[in-house]
């Protein structure tokens, strides 16, 4: 019997109606053959097929043998034991909740301008400034909010300077398919692009490539992920802050999310929205997601802790701590220990343990790494 080859229909079935597809744009993104779209309206942030070939889960190059969009997918079968296996040569144990990692610190910018520009510290910033002035990547697939800022709406693009780093800074607490902007990185000559994304963007990158699927996977340089338990979708904008505390997308010049939802407005104005009241606003694609770590990225950064101005960083890679040893010894960014906020830690594994908690009894079978509770 000739070995199976799963396609569009397997992953139309198994992930994207399912509710384990997380919107990552993985499959968008690997398609060869054009004919993946992807929605981002009315909460919906999943991918479609749109060729003209029998119903929504028929791909005429599946059935001729195109198993891209299933190799891209990280949610698609055993996606976190051949991504663990990929990066550490090992699957982690059931006791290392937030993932197989090398060191935690606590990271900062050193330059005043980046610091101030991003979130906790603004150490993403600088990590992508540095990257992009010192000849690692050519640009990096991050988000900005679309045209003057005015809508909070979060939406993928290229970083190639640091003007647009600094355009990029800060949290949106949506969603961004980050991995869509792909094609206007490459279209711009990039051939090593970084990633900075969610837990589910950060594990397109090692998939990909322990899936073998090309020069999309070939491209991806360095992968930075961002701690998520979840993103919100848009409609938290008119039904609740507006309704409820009077407070129009126009009007929010910052947002953070520290125990609870904290909004700085452009009048000068602080605001704070209780978790509990944002949580029927969770994002589909969130719901059973097991990743609160990021765990699969070089370096997983997160604003949780005792220090607003410091960010929690967890360094997984050799990639990942070559990157850090050099921004240290360069003067890029100030580190210290990370037991010097032991509560950040534990928070870490907390959120991480309950976020694994998640994953359906249904996809145990397809994804023997995770245990479903």
């Amino acid at each position: 019997m000739p070995p199976e080859k799963p396609h569009w229909k397997h992953l139309h079935t198994e992930v994207v109606t399912t509710g384990l597809c997380t919107g990552c744009a993985g499959c968008v993104v690997a398609c060869p053959h054009d004919v993946l779209g992807y929605r981002d309206d009315a909460g919906v942030y999943k991918p479609f097929q749109f060729e003209d070939y029998g119903d929504e889960s028929d791909c005429s190059h599946g059935e001729k043998g195109c198993t891209a969009c299933t190799r891209a997918c990280p949610r698609f079968r055993a996606w976190e034991v051949e991504a663990d296996g990929f990066l550490f040569e090992r699957e982690r144990r059931p006791d290392e909740v937030s993932g197989i990692y090398k060191d935690i610190v606590l990271a900062r910018a050193a330059d005043p301008a980046l610091h101030e520009a991003g979130q906790d510290g603004g150490l993403v910033s600088a990590i992508l400034t540095f990257a992009l002035e010192n000849d690692v990547v050519d640009a990096a697939l991050v988000s900005y909010l679309e045209g003057d800022g005015s809508t909070w709406k979060a939406v993928p693009g290229v970083a190639r300077t640091r003007d647009d780093v600094i355009a990029a800074a800060g949290s949106r607490y949506t969603y961004s398919a980050n991995t869509l902007a792909y094609d206007e990185a490459v279209a711009g000559g990039a051939e090593r692009i970084a990633i900075v994304g969610m837990s589910c963007q950060s594990s397109v990158a090692p998939v990909m490539k322990t899936r073998r699927v090309g020069k999309v996977a070939r491209r991806f340089t360095l992968n930075i992920g961002l701690l998520c338990s979840k993103t919100f979708d848009d409609s938290i904008f008119e039904d609740l802050l507006e309704a409820r505390y009077g407070l129009r997308r126009s009007d929010i010049k910052k947002m953070n999310i520290k125990g609870r939802l904290q909004i700085w407005t452009h009048d000068g104005g602080y605001h704070e929205v209780p978790l509990k009241e944002c949580h029927p606003y969770t994002r589909e694609g969130c719901k059973m997601c097991p990743d609160f770590a990021a765990e699969h990225a070089d370096i997983s950064t997160g604003g949780i802790g005792a220090f607003d101005d410091w960010t929690l960083t967890i360094v997984r890679t050799d990639t990942g701590r070559e990157l850090m040893d050099r921004m240290v010894g360069a003067g890029w960014i100030e580190t210290r220990p990370g037991d010097d906020d032991p509560a950040a830690v534990e928070l870490m594994h907390r959120l991480a343990a309950k976020s694994r908690k998640r994953w359906p009894g249904f996809a145990v079978s397809d994804a023997p790494g995770l245990v479903a509770n």
